[in-house]
């Protein structure tokens, strides 16, 4: 089965300051702020939600096609993306652009500086869906450009093919209108808790309305696990513990690698759901968004272990 995942690539640069911004920023200059950290360390990872949810589900012993764009500094990813063998022929280099870059510098108090170049991701990946077959193709639509977002999720409603929405942190950018339309051309919509508040103010739906517009809506919850929400009810999954967690980061796009995972072999919602939560469960015992490694084995028998 062919998994497209749609959203974005790019490298995570995070910055280590020994020190509290607050001692360096004075309340009564907020209006004229010049300041310089000097940090102790910098760390480039592999990051973006198409790359992340990809590097999940090549764990999970999948293939999945990224569906996003890149810069022309894409070599070291690229080189990342063959040594876990997951393709990279449906990825457009964009050459006058820089791949996407998030530069994060926390201080002591676990606060957080952050400045993103969205570099490529300004532009369309233009994915011809002419190379799959709609009976055996599963797609999501994570957080990337925004035409992409909307145009994927019409052509997948168009085309029938099993489509799961996930505006994460692009939420802000959507008009009322647009947001409600791609979540009723989806059959899935995941999300936090947070951001289904997001939703529901912009859209005016409470979470029960929003549920009448697609067949299925997963809420996560981070340590309090997830809820699976459809006009039937809700059925709560409890999360799968992790006494050593030291960074959510990535955590989410881990998840959905082991929600899709179910859902192409054909498990029902609350299984697929458990199988996410295994995967969130790897993910936040490493710092950084794909550090985090498990073997098929080891992931079957935590999810045996935790759930049955």
């Amino acid at each position: 089965m062919d998994i497209l995942v749609s959203g974005s690539m790019a490298y995570d640069r995070i910055m280590d300051f020994d020190g509290k911004f607050s001692d360096h920023i004075l309340p009564d200059q907020l209006h004229m702020i010049n300041v310089s950290f000097t940090v102790n360390s910098l760390t480039e990872n592999f990051g973006g939600t198409a790359g992340n949810i990809a590097y999940s589900l090549s764990l999970l012993g999948e293939k999945p096609r990224i569906l996003a764009t890149i810069g022309q500094d894409y070599h070291r990813y690229f080189e990342w993306l063959e040594q876990i063998k997951v393709p990279t022929a449906d990825i457009r280099i964009v050459e006058e652009e820089l791949t996407a870059g998030a530069y994060i510098t926390s201080d002591t108090q676990s606060n957080q500086i952050t400045g993103f170049n969205p570099g490529a991701m300004k532009h369309q990946s233009g994915f011809d869906f002419s190379t799959v077959d709609p009976n055996d193709c599963l797609a999501i639509v994570a957080p990337g450009n925004l035409s992409d977002m909307a145009e994927y999720t019409a052509e997948h409603q168009k085309r029938g093919i099993f489509s799961i929405f996930d505006p994460g942190q692009s939420l802000p950018a959507w008009q009322p209108d647009a947001l409600a339309r791609c979540i009723s051309q989806s059959r899935m919509l995941v999300c936090n808790d947070y951001e289904m508040e997001l939703i529901s103010n912009a859209t005016g739906m409470s979470r029960v309305q929003v549920a009448e517009t697609v067949d299925t809506i997963v809420v996560t919850k981070g340590g309090d696990g997830c809820d699976i929400v459809t006009t039937s009810g809700t059925v709560s999954v409890p999360v799968v513990p992790a006494d050593d967690a030291v960074d959510p980061t990535g955590a989410g796009d881990a998840f959905r690698g082991g929600l899709i995972k179910g859902l192409v072999e054909g498990v029902g919602i609350e299984r697929a759901v458990q199988m996410g939560n295994v995967a969130g469960h790897y993910a936040v015992r490493k710092l950084g968004t794909q550090q985090y490694s498990f073997t098929m084995d080891e992931f079957n028998a935590k999810l045996k272990q935790a759930f049955g």
